[in-house]
């Protein structure tokens, strides 16, 4: 049996950006298992978008790729269309496509804080509006954001990435005024002390990390914060909405 033959998601599509590597791969494969199609975007490696639309074929889900930058509004609708041709509508968005900087406050200059807030908080705006037609159409649309333990915390050397993952927050609760009228819920997942693997332009062991722990003893794992993200897909969460969901172990406690 395939995998959109049963699950809470059956027969649903979900584009899921940044969806490569790491907690966007998890997120694309939770819910593939649960039975939607994906659409596994990345801003430039195709071979390892292809690589994770290749693991949910593989598992008897059906996926398609497209690649684009977020934070530009051409390349949104292009990833939106890539959607509709390949399966004919959208019923999830998941913006978790996100760059992830640390440097001092003096040394950031206009062109990097344009690039973070461009690709975390502008690259929801856009997406989420390219997809607005067929997330209304949809009758049970769904947008998480995927935000961020330091967006509600603050941390040193990520001025740019903790306004943008708050921006994230507020952006979720206005959306989530504007379109229940249109039966979509828009909520956050707020990630925090996860480990993942860190591209070339992402510190490895970043610095708010050493000054802080989990109650449960561990990291988390993207499987974990996928998890939040499935349950707010589905129709168990058809009445939460505007909220914001933390998976960090108990390391900040709203």
């Amino acid at each position: 049996m395939s995998l959109e033959a049963k699950g809470e998601l059956a027969g649903r599509i979900a584009i899921v950006t940044g969806s490569s590597r790491n907690i966007g791969r998890a997120i694309a494969l939770s819910l593939a298992e649960a039975g939607a199609a994906i659409l596994v975007h990345a801003r430039g490696s195709k071979p390892e978008a292809e690589a994770v639309a290749a693991e949910i074929r593989a598992a008897g889900g059906r996926a398609a790729v497209a690649l684009g930058d977020v934070a530009k509004p051409e390349d949104t609708r292009r990833i939106a269309k890539a959607a509709l041709q390949a399966f004919g509508r959208i019923d999830i968005l998941v913006n978790n496509a996100a760059v992830r900087r640390e440097a001092e406050f003096g040394t950031v200059d206009y062109s990097d804080w344009r690039e973070v807030l461009g690709t975390i908080l502008d690259g929801a705006f856009l997406l989420t509006q390219a997809c607005l037609p067929e997330l209304k159409r949809s009758g049970a649309g769904s947008v998480v954001n995927i935000g961020g333990l330091t967006g509600h915390t603050g941390a040193e050397k990520r001025v740019h990435v903790v306004a943008a993952k708050a921006g994230l927050v507020g952006l979720t609760k206005a959306l989530a005024h504007d379109l229940a009228p249109q039966a979509i819920t828009v909520n956050c997942v707020s990630p925090g002390m996860i480990d993942t693997v860190r591209g070339a332009s992402a510190p490895s062991n970043p610095a708010h990390h050493a000054t802080r722990r989990t109650l449960v003893g561990r990291r988390g794992t993207p499987e974990e914060v996928a998890a939040a993200v499935r349950y707010l897909c589905g129709p168990q969460a058809r009445f939460v909405t505007g909220q914001t969901i933390h998976v960090n172990g108990g390391t900040y406690l709203p």
